[in-house]
């Protein structure tokens, strides 16, 4: 939604679920996703989001105008970040590769340095900076210890993953009415799939042995002249 001069800015490959709502001055990056039910409202401030970072249902993302700091703080966030469902982030910055937990807030001035994490639950005081490598969380956030090289290795492994998630969300979202119906039809009637779909998900389909053909009917079939 415009709001004033204010015009959201949405990369072509990025995914902005139907019930989100991406308010003024926002920035969305390549591949990224905003997932249904959040908010980002960029009306006296602006917001930025990098690519392929992934803000996740029902979080809601804003700006500060003023504060006790008297300081103008937009909202940044960086590159293959993941933001969990229903987070808070208001006038703060997080760097690439860092990880925010479900449920967390993060308030003006805040600053997550790239691989760093705030724990599900966390509430991050003002103008509170996370270092690189360390795990932050409790009410209010404190360091609670380092991350695992294999802890800071899934943060791009999440953000990739999303990425890729979103991609089939925007597709099924595309789609009108008819064409779903007619795709439900297909799939009842054949029990066809398309694999890389399904791997996106995680669904792992099992074929019933009445669709499954013997081999010797599958040479047949394919030896036969076409009509």
């Amino acid at each position: 939604m415009n709001l004033f001069d204010k015009v959201p800015s949405v990369a072509k490959d990025a995914f902005v679920a139907p019930s989100a709502s991406v308010i003024g001055d926002v920035k969305v990056g390549d591949r990224s996703s905003i997932w249904y039910g959040c908010v980002l409202r960029g009306d006296v401030n602006g917001i930025s989001v990098g690519s392929e970072t992934n803000i996740q249902d029902n979080s809601l993302v804003h700006v500060a105008k003023s504060n006790l700091s008297g300081k103008v703080k937009p909202t940044i966030i960086g590159d293959r970040v993941t933001v969990g469902h229903s987070a808070v982030l208001h006038g703060c910055t997080v760097e690439n590769e860092a990880f925010v937990g479900m449920g967390a807030t993060l308030l003006d001035g805040v600053v997550v340095e790239t691989n760093a994490m705030v724990a599900a639950g966390a509430l991050v005081r003002q103008d509170t900076r996370i270092p690189s490598g360390e795990v932050w969380g409790g009410n209010p956030a404190r360091f609670l210890r380092k991350l695992t090289d294999e802890e800071m290795k899934f943060f791009v492994e999440s953000a990739t993953n999303y990425s890729n998630l979103a991609q089939v969300h925007a597709s099924e979202n595309a789609k009108n009415f008819d064409e779903i119906e007619f795709e439900k039809v297909l799939r009842k009637k054949f029990a066809n799939h398309n694999e890389d779909y399904d791997s996106m998900l995680g669904v792992v389909r099992e074929v019933p042995p009445e669709l499954v053909l013997p081999d010797t009917m599958l040479r047949e079939k394919s030896l036969k002249p076409s009509q």
